[in-house]
């Protein structure tokens, strides 16, 4: 209805039309951040209202808390990833949300960049999370299912202690070791060095690493005195 009603909206936003909501995987987004866009909306039908039994709109608001969680773990604002309702009616209410969509990108600068971060580790980053999304997904199946469908359910419990400590131990843990391994791919390093590259403490990065070397993917050399991939 927006371009109907001649809705004057984001002339510097490209949409990609999905069946639903729950079509819209991890994988679009981190695809879309690793193919140089700012930022990923997601609009849909309001709770209540999917076309399909599957509810698809609660499994976006699932995705919506987990990738904005990713986001902020790996040093990008949360920000640059939105889900709003929006029906098929609402042409202006399209194209007030998108406008302040944009503009809210806009002042926050080109990914990375706005953050300060190295263009080179961002991609990193990203990559990394990119081909973690099946384990992911396979963690919020098992793990990370809210079973009252309703958004105020939802939002509680992606607001929980539960959620933060499921996180961390099976999701965050996985992509620290996952930036490790590719990281030590391309040299050695030195506990410190992988602390600055992927942003946690030393003392953390020494636990993974000596971590990671117990379980015989990487080995210290103490000729170099450097973390190396066996």
């Amino acid at each position: 209805m927006a371009g109907v009603s001649r809705q004057q909206y984001a002339s510097d936003i490209k949409i990609v039309r999905v069946m639903c909501t729950g079509r819209v995987d991890l994988a679009f987004i981190y695809r879309a951040l690793l193919n140089g866009k700012d930022g990923v909306f997601i609009g849909g039908c309001w709770p209540g209202e999917c076309h399909y039994l599957t509810q698809g709109n609660y499994g976006a608001l699932s995705t919506l808390h987990i990738g904005r969680k990713l986001l902020e773990m790996i040093g990008l604002s949360p920000d640059r990833l939105r889900l709003d309702y929006i029906s098929a009616s609402e042409g202006s209410r399209y194209a007030e949300v998108i406008n302040d969509f944009s503009s809210k990108v806009k002042a926050l600068g080109p990914h990375g960049k706005g953050e300060g971060i190295d263009e080179t580790v961002l991609r990193r980053k990203l990559e990394v999370v990119y081909n973690l999304v099946p384990y992911i997904k396979l963690v919020e199946r098992e793990r990370l299912r809210v079973p009252v469908r309703s958004v105020e359910a939802y939002n509680a419990f992606f607001d929980s202690d539960e959620f933060d400590k499921i996180f961390q131990d099976l999701v965050a843990d996985k992509v620290e070791l996952s930036q490790i391994m590719t990281i030590l791919r391309e040299k050695p390093c030195s506990a410190g060095e992988i602390s600055e590259i992927i942003g946690v403490t030393p003392g953390e990065a020494a636990n993974q690493l000596n971590r990671t070397a117990r379980q015989g993917f990487i080995e210290f050399d103490e000729s170099q005195m450097r973390f190396c991939v066996v």
